[in-house]
């Protein structure tokens, strides 16, 4: 399976597989690893064969590369995966969240963000500002002027937006859209590729009934053909967070009874299938905080020791307790 480069035109590859999620903001210490692990599920598809090889043949060169999918389809992942097969494999992978990207980090010749000999990886470039646009512009010009580009990093940029359609329209700086094409890679959503849906959630309820020292849940066949008709807009992200909390739970029926009846409503009605993600969300939410205050009261609220229970770095615990607003000090 061929990529072509053209200098006007994104060649959109449109291949079958199953891709890793992109991990959610929070920075605990497993996801981090996640990140950093590089793990790629090989699925039973032919697809996924074709995945690999595009991988492997766009890592081997320097040209930027667009993914274009649906959050939570694989974007990073991918990026990660071309990074580790890359000559710059053991130098720095850096991510940057475009929303947050502001025109003066791409000023300078050496401070800006390009100024990496690993890969840079632009998470949605289209939430970049309009002014944000023509400095990057401005700052891949000066780059192909350099006389030396390895001190710079490979580009690797992700949207979840139709970024042909909008350079045309003006929405998105027209030059920048065709230098960061040069080649193009589209990843299918996880409806489209559901032979390996299976494989995919023992998958994740292996990785977090060992995240927190649980015993890994056998799902009955009616919540696998549960799984199995839904059509997932959330993609390979929604799926985890459903593994999630069945495993955090510790009861495939408790923590199906929702799910089913979101799933029954979507069927009424399709505008309901965003629920079935904020149900399956908001489920492995509260079961983690149960067991983080449980975790807390066996050790009289010494966060150190309860860290060490729940299997997670005292960071981590720290930053959980913010976001589920706990406050209360640790006991001496």
């Amino acid at each position: 399976m061929a990529v072509n480069s053209s200098s006007r035109n994104c060649a959109i590859s449109q291949v079958e597989g199953l891709l890793m999620p992109v991990p959610s903001s929070e920075k605990s210490e497993s996801q981090l690893r996640l990140r950093n692990s590089q793990a790629f599920l090989k699925g039973t598809s032919s697809g996924m064969r074709a995945v690999e090889e595009m991988i492997q043949e766009l890592s081997q060169s320097d040209v930027p590369v667009l993914l274009l999918a649906e959050n939570g389809a694989g974007k990073q992942t991918v990026a990660r995966r071309i990074h580790a097969a890359s000559r710059r494999s053991s130098r720095e992978f850096r991510l940057i969240e475009c929303k947050d990207l502001r025109p003066e980090n791409l000023d300078g010749a050496d401070g800006n963000i390009l100024a990496c000999p690993g890969t840079v990886y632009l998470d949605e470039i289209a939430c970049l500002s309009p002014a944000a646009q023509l400095r990057l512009t401005e700052a891949l010009v000066r780059l192909e002027q350099a006389e030396s580009k390895r001190v710079h990093g490979r580009l690797i940029c992700g949207s979840a937006r139709n970024l042909d359609g909008e350079a045309r329209s003006g929405q998105f700086h027209e030059d920048l859209y065709y230098r960061i094409s040069g080649l193009c890679l589209r990843l299918p959503p996880l409806r489209h590729r559901k032979q390996d849906l299976a494989l995919f959630m023992d998958f994740f309820l292996g990785k977090f009934a060992q995240e927190f020292g649980r015993p890994t849940p056998l799902l009955s066949e009616r919540t696998r053909q549960l799984f199995s008709e839904y059509d997932w807009p959330g993609n390979v992200q929604e799926l985890a967070d459903a593994a999630k909390a069945i495993v955090v739970l510790g009861n495939e029926s408790l923590a199906m009874d929702g799910l089913r009846a979101m799933l029954r409503k979507s069927d009424r009605d399709h505008s309901g299938q965003e629920s079935l993600k904020d149900a399956t969300r908001a489920a492995a939410r509260e079961a983690e905080k149960d067991l983080i205050l449980k975790a807390l009261t066996r050790t009289r609220w010494n966060r150190r020791r309860a860290a060490q229970e729940l299997k997670i770095s005292y960071k981590a615990l720290l930053y959980k307790l913010k976001q589920i607003g706990c406050t209360q000090s640790e006991a001496s």
